[in-house]
């Protein structure tokens, strides 16, 4: 700890001394005596270029940068707008986070403000979550993540930030997840699974509020076995989109019953994956052709009188590029929404195609640069918004 004392000392430039007073020079083992929360506190108010430069010498400086002062301090409105600098900014605004098997239980983070991928990444490994092997099954929502734990039949929500979790049991012993959506809202969180043991699907929703689940019956299997596809939070509902014939159905999470609130859909879709912006805004992503192939994909907006509204087509050479990547097998798609982003996804491909609502314009991210070049599967992609105060 004396040497790396020493080391931060060096990083601050010497203060010039006027003739009239000398200050002496702060003794190094004044650090070393320091509580750990007092040096976690002093630390987290180094430029961030300056703590980069630290967080190797030591484990503790490159964990300091998940500490709760320095999210805090990072990510407070205050600090991103006393100044105009992107250097100033928040680094935790707001990041797309990738996982595949190739990164095991480590998770790369892009970042959406600069535009570029990290040099950090989340790590279960960081957390009391390594002694858990059989964890699967990662959503994420609001700065929580939500994985399942198949030996224990539980679920697992987790802050990775402020490192803490909770155990959440499966409603029955035998349940196979399915369609599991976790939405947090400004109160807590709802999780809800589906289970076709039965000729009828029982939907289970868990509240945070109480931390009970509630099972609920009368919809028949018609979901499909699309798996990468969350509902859709809108309006007080989880909002489904069934396979052929295609349908948009939704769970009211007031009253428990299902609905089909929402018709009229476009001809000759081949495919539609829905997106909700959290803010009353329900946006649907289509294929358009025949005999299965998508000829062109377009986004569709709902309206206040339930019609749906063409909004945007994707560009013909973006287009081909997509419908080559998912080899015409729509299983793999699916969508989120991510900071004024609607991301299109292919669990069969590395990158993203994604339209930014605000400019009306479509684009691909860049490949996650750790990734190996022989990388054929299992890519799946979050929206992941740290949030220190998100409650478990």
């Amino acid at each position: 700890m004396k040497k790396n004392t020493q080391i931060i000392m060096n990083n601050f430039p010497a203060t010039p001394r006027s003739s009239s007073s000398s200050a002496p020079p702060m003794d190094p083992k004044i650090w070393s005596k320091l509580p750990p929360e007092i040096l976690e506190y002093i630390l987290s108010f180094l430029p961030l270029k300056t703590f980069l430069n630290l967080r190797s010498t030591c484990k503790g400086f490159w964990s300091l940068i998940f500490s709760p002062s320095f999210i805090s301090k990072h990510s407070s409105p205050s600090s991103s707008s006393s100044s105009s600098s992107s250097s100033s900014s928040s680094p935790f605004s707001s990041f797309l986070l990738l996982s595949h098997p190739q990164f095991h239980r480590h998770f790369p983070l892009y970042d959406c403000t600069l535009g570029t991928w990290r040099n950090i990444s989340l790590s279960l490994s960081d957390s009391s979550l390594h002694s858990c092997p059989s964890l699967t099954t990662l959503v994420s929502s609001g700065g929580l993540f939500c994985l399942s734990d198949s030996l224990s039949r539980s679920l697992l929500v987790c802050n990775l930030l402020a490192k803490s979790s909770r155990t959440i049991q499966y409603p029955t012993f035998s349940l196979h997840l399915e369609h599991l959506t976790f939405v947090t809202t400004p109160t807590g969180y709802t999780i809800f699974v589906l289970c076709s043991h039965s000729a009828s699907n029982s939907a289970f929703v868990y509240d945070s509020k109480v931390r009970t689940w509630n099972r609920f019956h009368g919809f028949g299997p018609v979901l499909g076995d699309n798996h990468h596809q969350q509902g859709v939070f809108f309006k007080g509902g989880l909002y489904f989109a069934t396979p052929e014939p295609f349908s948009v159905v939704m769970f009211d999470l007031g009253s428990g019953k299902w609905e089909k609130p929402v018709g009229g859909l476009p001809s000759q879709l081949t495919f539609l994956r829905l997106v909700s912006d959290g803010e009353g805004k329900l946006y649907m992503v289509g294929g358009v052709g025949n005999n299965g192939i998508s000829r062109s994909i377009k986004l569709w907006e709902l309206g206040g009188d339930g019609k749906w509204v063409e909004v945007q087509s994707l560009p013909d050479l973006m287009c081909k590029k997509f419908v080559c990547v998912c080899y015409h097998n729509y299983e793999h798609v699916y969508c989120f929404w991510h900071e004024g982003m609607i991301c299109i996804c292919c669990y069969t491909w590395p990158e993203i195609l994604y339209y930014l609502v605000s400019r009306r314009t479509w684009h691909w991210l860049p490949r996650c640069p750790s990734l190996p070049l022989k990388c054929s599967c299992g890519f799946k992609w979050f929206s992941f918004l740290p949030n220190l105060y998100a409650s478990v």
